[in-house]
């Protein structure tokens, strides 16, 4: 059974870092590409970055040079480092995992309940 936990999220002015975690549980990084998405109420679930074991990172273009994707395969873990944080990055952060390092949401078949991320100006 797959779990996917996520962590770190919080409350942060803008200009400041947060480090996000996700601890996986049934699911193999060799096997599954690990994904990051955001949602604002009344959005649509937005890729953020994704990561497989034996690829490059995607990032989103809103992101790219602030956020770094991470996995740790001893600790079974997927990050999120988000710095120069801006208050469009306010949203519920979720890790998941899928078969293609996509940002596309359908892309990804288990997901984590979520994390709230704040950033005040």
């Amino acid at each position: 059974q797959v779990q996917l936990v996520e962590s770190g999220g919080g409350s942060v002015q803008a200009g400041g870092s947060l480090r996000l975690s996700c601890a996986a549980s049934g699911v193999t990084f060799s096997t599954y590409c690990m994904g990051w998405f955001r949602q604002v109420p009344g959005k649509e679930r937005e890729g953020v970055a994704s990561i497989c074991r034996y690829g490059s990172a995607r990032y989103a273009d809103s992101v790219k040079g602030r956020f770094t994707i991470s996995i740790d395969n001893v600790e079974n873990s997927l990050y999120l480092q988000m710095d120069s944080l801006k208050p469009e990055d306010t949203a519920m952060y979720y890790c998941a995992a899928g078969l293609r390092a996509s940002l596309i949401a359908t892309d990804f078949t288990h997901w984590g309940q979520g994390t709230q991320v704040t950033v005040s100006s």
